[in-house]
């Protein structure tokens, strides 16, 4: 089928919150036909056609693709898109949207990127890169603390540690590079300072000539209120992100965005598809803290809800090389993403609890992560099991509304931070009296 026919069946990979809030924007679109989700979930099975495939069964997910009428695939998580998923489905002919294997190598080697931002200039932490083990203890115990330690390849947003002291940091080391916490992942280190400043994730559309970067979030990577407890995929996000003035936009833009997606092209890795940025605002101006070569989660289950252009439209756009003629166009509205969690993640949790939702409102999307359904309704299948995401037209409005409708679902062991979103809050109250102060109020 030719892509400028009207419908078009699309397959997404991946089977998360994430995978769930693409779905949902690309159903609003004119363009989309049938969804099939590989493998999705509980919660996706009732917005699209579940196809129990694993996300990295590349032989599997060729062959349904090519033997189903599929026209268009959305690859959307890193495992897949790092071994190369992209380029066998455009062998056989099935347009994508998603970088190429050579491409999402910025995110499932942080050892490359890195070397990527020294040569090219893009502003990023210190660093050294370490594939033994005595040189890497050698670094941290001479190292100013705290120090952040990650392993090279991809561990599901988790494999990054930040030491306070030498123990802590020689027993990362030991986790990743001898105990193999990460598996292979972790067989390579990156050693680097530790930046401070007010962190920011930047997605952004781009098909290696034009980018349009979305609106920006703050996710929240630590499991317990306060930003304490161990690092996790995410547990909310908040969209805008207001410590991202416009002053900050435009340095981004300038000193990283676009030198970003020149340095990738001038590799012979042109990158197409969602480039995500995360960012520290440092005193020195914006720094990369990483890339993912996908959209973030749970940050994308704010921001795309946020989205009143054709999802559908854009991911052709961009496969085409024509975004510049492609309307990307936000609402200017704020949303907060609550992640319902199983009691125990990240570490070990218990699965197949019963889900209750009483009444939830229907403004609120309710986007499954961790879910199974059965006859008797849906139940607890992961640690993340679900995001609350209130649209509002303040940021105060829709923290609120994700609380409030986080009340009408319950299961056993469900926790979730009580303070997403209360850091960007506070600093708004203090831009807007920092402001009354100036105009003499």
């Amino acid at each position: 089928m030719e892509l400028n026919e009207s419908k078009l069946n699309i397959a997404v990979i991946g089977g998360g919150g994430r995978e769930h809030a693409i779905i949902r924007a690309l159903k609003k679109s004119p363009r989309c036909g049938r969804i099939f989700a590989l493998p999705g979930n509980g919660g996706i099975a009732e917005d699209a056609e579940c196809i129990n495939i694993s996300a990295t069964d590349l032989d599997g997910i060729v062959e349904f693709c090519t033997e189903n009428p599929v026209d268009f695939a959305a690859v959307i998580p890193d495992d897949p898109l790092a071994l190369g998923l992209t380029d066998l489905l455009r062998e056989k002919g099935i347009p994508c949207f998603g970088p190429s294997g050579k491409a999402a190598i910025i995110e499932s080697s942080k050892a490359f990127s890195k070397e990527l931002m020294k040569k090219y200039g893009i502003p990023t932490a210190k660093y050294e890169t370490f594939s033994d083990l005595g040189a890497a203890l050698e670094c941290v115990r001479e190292h100013a603390m705290p120090v952040v330690i990650k392993a090279d390849g991809l561990a599901l947003g988790k494999g990054v540690i930040i030491a306070k002291n030498v123990s802590e940091a020689e027993e990362a080391i030991r986790s990743m590079m001898v105990d193999e916490k990460f598996g292979k992942s972790g067989k390579t280190v990156v050693i680097e300072e530790f930046l401070t400043g007010a962190e920011v994730s930047v997605l952004a559309f781009t098909d290696g000539k034009t980018i349009i970067p979305m609106p920006s979030s703050m996710d929240h990577k630590r499991a317990l209120d306060g930003d304490m407890g161990l690092n996790t995929g995410g547990m909310g996000a908040v969209c805008p992100n207001p410590f991202y003035t416009k002053q900050a936009q435009e340095q981004t833009m300038e000193r990283i965005i676009l030198p970003t997606v020149e340095a990738m092209n001038k590799e012979g890795r042109t990158f197409k598809g969602c480039l995500y940025f995360g960012l520290m605002l440092t005193s020195d101006g914006p720094k990369v803290i990483e890339y993912n070569c996908r959209f973030g989660d749970p940050e994308t289950q704010a921001v795309l809800p946020l989205l009143k252009s054709d999802l559908v439209e854009i991911m052709l756009a961009i496969e085409n090389g024509t975004l510049e003629s492609c309307p990307v166009e936000f609402s200017h509205e704020a949303s907060c993403c609550l992640v319902l969690a199983s009691g125990g993640y990240p570490e070990s949790y218990e699965k197949g609890k019963l889900i209750i939702f009483e009444d939830v409102p229907e403004d609120i999307e309710v986007f499954h992560a961790g879910t199974k359904r059965t006859d008797l309704g849906f139940f607890t299948n992961g640690g993340r099991v679900l995001g609350v995401t209130a649209v509002r037209e303040t940021l105060e409005d829709a923290v609120k509304a994700a609380y409030d409708a986080a009340e009408h679902i319950s299961f056993d062991k469900m926790y979730y931070r009580k303070d997403i979103g209360s850091m960007a809050l506070r600093h708004t109250l203090s831009m807007i009296a920092a402001l009354l102060s100036d105009m003499g109020v």
